[in-house]
C-alpha cells in the first residue's frame, strides 16, 4: 500500500476495515489527506457530490438548517467516527443535507464518492464497520438530545462555557449565533439569557468574545438543576 499513498497508514489506524481494499482500488479512488484550521468549513452538499471525507484527527460539527432557516447543531463527530447522513444520502442519491465545520484543526482523507459507494456494497467488513459505526453514533445522538431537551437553556449555557474556558484560561471567541447553534436554540434566546448572566456579574461579552467572572456561580447554578432533576 506504501507506494499508492503513504499516509493510508494514518487512515488505517483509525479505520482498519479499509486494508481489505486492494491496492488498485486505492489508485482509482485518489485519497487525499488535508488538514483544516479550526471553525473552517471542510465539507458542503457540493463537495458531497464528488468525495467521501473520513476524520483522521480533530473533531468537527455537523450543522444543517432547520425548516424556520435556523442553523443547527446536528452531531458531533471526532476521529474514527462516520457522519451518517454522510453515507446515508450517498446510498439514496439525495443532496448532503448539512455542511461540516472544523471545532479544532483537523486532518481529514478524502476519496472518491463512487468508490467508497462501491466498496459498501463489496465489503463485507466495510460495510459492517461503516453501519455499525453509524448505529452506535445514532444511539449516541438519540441520548445527547434527550438529555439535552430535558435541561433548562440556563443549564446547558453554563455547562458549556464551563467546558470552553478555565480557571487560567476564562476567556473564549465565540459569538451569541454560534452559542445558538452549539446549544440548538435562537441566537435572541441565548442572548437573553446571556444578559441575565452578565447583569449578576457571573459572565462579561464583548465582541465576539465572553468571558467567565465567577465560575463558582455557573457550577453552582449546574448543581442545582441536577439536584432538582433527582
Amino acid at each position: 500500500m506504501a507506494h499508492v499513498l503513504p499516509e493510508l497508514h494514518s487512515l488505517f489506524d483509525i479505520f482498519p476495515c479499509f486494508r481489505t481494499i486492494p491496492t488498485e482500488e486505492w489508485a482509482a479512488a485518489k485519497p487525499h489527506l488535508r488538514s483544516f484550521p479550526a471553525k473552517s468549513t471542510l465539507f458542503r452538499s457540493d463537495d458531497a457530490v464528488h468525495y467521501t471525507l473520513f476524520l483522521i484527527s480533530g473533531t468537527v460539527q455537523i450543522l444543517n438548517l432547520t425548516e424556520g432557516g435556523r442553523e443547527a447543531l446536528t452531531n458531533r463527530l471526532s476521529a474514527g467516527d462516520i457522519c451518517a447522513m454522510m453515507v446515508l444520502s450517498g446510498l439514496s442519491d439525495r443532496e448532503y443535507p448539512g455542511t461540516i465545520t472544523a471545532e479544532t484543526e483537523v486532518t481529514v482523507m478524502f476519496v472518491e464518492k463512487k468508490a467508497f459507494l462501491h466498496w459498501i456494497q463489496v465489503y463485507a467488513p466495510i460495510r459492517n464497520a461503516v453501519f455499525g459505526n453509524i448505529l452506535d453514533g445514532l444511539i449516541q445522538l438519540g441520548s445527547l438530545l434527550s438529555d439535552k431537551m430535558s435541561q433548562p437553556l440556563d443549564f446547558r449555557l453554563a455547562e458549556t462555557l464551563l467546558k470552553l474556558t478555565s480557571a487560567q484560561q476564562p476567556t473564549v471567541r465565540i459569538t451569541h449565533q454560534q452559542l445558538a447553534v452549539e446549544l440548538g436554540s435562537a441566537r435572541e434566546v441565548v442572548s437573553r439569557v446571556m444578559g441575565r448572566m452578565k447583569k449578576k456579574g457571573w459572565i462579561e461579552t464583548g465582541r465576539g468574545v465572553v468571558t467567565v467572572r465567577q465560575r463558582g456561580a455557573l457550577t453552582e447554578l449546574i448543581g442545582d438543576q441536577v439536584t432538582e432533576a433527582v
